[in-house]
């Protein structure tokens, strides 16, 4: 049910812009863009929280170590939050999944939010096209990151819902950390957990916040389906939830 909610208040960065052609070099090293000091903070984080061992691959401390660097804090600590939340899920749901790959796709999938790898395409896509080039520059497998650049270019949208789980749960566990999670699936002292080692630091107004800069800049990061498009325009009784106000009742403090 939070994937739903989190796929319907994020209808407005669907897919749907024409796709421009980038430079793999400036995805890949975000020429010009610089981190402030805040960003380049090392703070040492748990190396498992709620019974999640966070992956510690050199591929995964090389991405961590890029979503560190590009992401303010709020926005790393939702990252490493996704995976946290995608592992429970899964394990609940008794899934066999790749930790390595559904950590990087997690971790890094957000990226298109970030002002080195922001652009003209929907957020969701300049994030997997930052990531596939950091990938290939790490000699990554290129079936894997096909997997990566799915999960995340997938993970507001319920085409992602049926995928294969390092797909859908990079979704599931985004949907859990933005609008709360199913309480079904994951337990409450587990929650608190995740959230003692990675902190909201006032996720709900950070978030909203940057979404709202990265648009004004680059309006085609927030295309979405001409369905709805075309209800807004004919059906005077059309009147889709707001995914500004699901964050706001998201069941967290902040």
């Amino acid at each position: 049910m939070n994937r739903r909610e989190f796929i319907a208040g994020a209808a407005s960065f669907a897919i749907g812009s024409t796709l421009q052609q980038y430079d793999s070099t400036t995805l890949r090293t975000g020429a010009g863009q610089k981190s402030s000091p805040e960003q380049l903070e090392t703070k040492s984080s748990p190396s498992t929280v709620a019974g999640v061992r966070l992956v510690d691959s050199k591929v995964a401390r090389a991405a961590t170590q890029l979503s560190r660097e590009v992401s303010p804090p709020y926005l790393f600590n939702h990252a490493v939050r996704t995976f946290l939340f995608a592992s429970l899920i899964g394990r609940e749901l008794k899934e066999k999944f790749d930790e390595e790959v559904l950590y990087l796709a997690c971790i890094l999938h957000d990226l298109g939010l970030t002002e080195r790898f922001e652009g003209e395409l929907p957020f969701e896509i300049q994030g997997a096209e930052a990531a596939k080039a950091f990938l290939e520059k790490n000699a990554y497998s290129k079936d894997k990151t096909g997997v990566v650049w799915d999960g995340i270019a997938m993970h507001a949208s319920l085409i992602g819902h049926y995928k294969q789980p390092e797909i859908r749960l990079v979704g599931d566990g985004a949907g859990a950390d933005v609008v709360g999670p199913d309480y079904s699936q994951i337990n409450k002292a587990d929650v608190d957990e995740i959230l003692e080692g990675f902190p909201r630091l006032e996720f709900k107004t950070a978030f909203l916040k940057t979404c709202t800069a990265v648009v004004r800049r680059h309006p085609g990061g927030a295309t979405r389906s001409f369905m709805r498009d075309i209800a807004e325009r004919n059906v005077p009784e059309f009147h889709p939830q707001n995914f500004c106000d699901l964050v706001a009742h998201a069941p967290f403090s902040e």
